[in-house]
């Protein structure tokens, strides 16, 4: 397993970590085998937030890492806030809701630090400096050790990246969503690191059959799905080393966060990053359409 640094931090987490949100209490899967099973394997970055299963999720990933935390790099999100009924929730970025969601994501995690706080989104009309002053004060305060972004709206990640020591963004990108292209570079320069969701583009770069993506017609979907298809059967690979290597061979992307809910999913993701140390993606010509985001851009 390769082994990254997360922005100016200190920290390092593995190149592929996983994404913890699919993994629901309610199901037979028993998911601490599997989030041990990972670890086993040299994984050692997890990936939750309190939106999840109204808190369950940090609660499942918590009791899954009870006696190996030290070991592990957690990552949480915040911003999204239940309504009390849970019929849906509201953006609350605001100082008194990040301290209070801060205290109950440690209570449900059973630890008493975050690696990585994260703000779960984010709009242009946020107060900033608020939500700066609140991030750096839970630094000092031990609860957390860094803090970043999940956002693929440049006019939030961008000044966010201008204005605060944040160490991360996490954003969808994939051979079908070529949009943070654009803004890789920059935030690299910045110490900023990019965690990447969507690497596999809802399967459709796997086996799901193709439909609009985007900007993409089926058609297009289709064209790269199979360019991807006929490189992994070419290199006798996995589909998922294809797809992972555009991403992960770059110095730009730190990790790619993987979702998984079965342990044919694991298996078949640790296979990936086995076959990700010999397969060399500069030998091919990329086939993907470039893309760019269409809003929030200023």
């Amino acid at each position: 397993m390769q082994y990254n640094t997360l922005g100016n931090s200190s920290i390092k987490i593995s190149s592929v970590g996983i994404g913890c949100m699919s993994m629901s209490p309610s199901t037979n899967m028993d998911y601490v085998a599997l989030i041990n099973q990972a670890v086993d394997n040299g994984i050692n970055y997890f990936d939750t937030a309190d939106l999840y299963d109204f808190g369950e999720n940090e609660r499942l990933l918590g009791k899954a890492v009870k006696g190996i935390r030290q070991q592990l790099v957690i990552a949480t999100k915040v911003g999204n806030e239940w309504n009390k009924d849970r019929s849906g929730w509201k953006w609350n970025v605001s100082k008194d809701y990040i301290n209070k969601a801060i205290d109950d994501s440690l209570t449900r995690l059973g630890t008493d630090y975050i690696d990585l706080y994260q703000i779960h989104g984010g709009t242009k009309e946020d107060n900033l400096d608020e939500v700066v002053d609140t991030l750096e004060k839970l630094k000092q305060s031990g609860k957390i050790k860094e803090y970043g972004i999940s956002s693929i709206r440049p006019n939030v990640f961008l000044p966010f990246a201008a204005q605060s020591n944040m160490v991360s963004n996490m954003m969808q990108f994939s051979l079908l969503d070529t949009r943070p292209e654009a803004y890789v570079g920059e935030l690299r320069e910045q110490g900023i690191s990019i965690l990447v969701r969507g690497a596999f583009a809802q399967g459709l770069l796997l086996n799901k059959p193709a439909k609009d993506y985007l900007q993409h017609s089926p058609v297009q979907v289709e064209k790269i799905a199979n360019w991807v298809s006929v490189v992994a059967k070419q290199e006798g690979i996995s589909k998922e080393t294809v797809a992972l290597a555009y991403l992960l061979q770059r110095q730009q992307v730190t990790a790619a966060v993987i979702g998984i809910r079965t342990a044919e999913h694991l298996e078949n993701l640790l296979q990936a990053t086995q076959e990700l140390t010999s397969f060399n993606m500069g030998n091919y010509y990329l086939p993907m359409q470039a893309l760019s985001y269409q809003d929030h851009i200023n």
